[in-house]
């Protein structure tokens, strides 16, 4: 898993779980140590707007 030195709130400790549970047999994390630390720190989830619920409800 690439971990870029990317704006804070897209490196998140969300993104790091999903690299790490879809690891099948091995992880190897590529990246600054530092950034991975702030990862596992930064628990802000920011709102996705993805337009899905509109979506869903204009096909029903």
């Amino acid at each position: 898993m690439v971990v870029p030195s990317a704006a804070r709130m897209l490196i998140t400790r969300n993104l790091l779980y999903t690299g790490i549970t879809r690891a099948k047999k091995l992880l190897i994390i590529v990246g600054i140590e530092k950034v991975v630390e702030f990862m596992i720190q930064n628990v802000d989830i920011k709102r996705r707007n993805t337009g899905l619920e509109y979506k869903m409800r204009k096909a029903f």
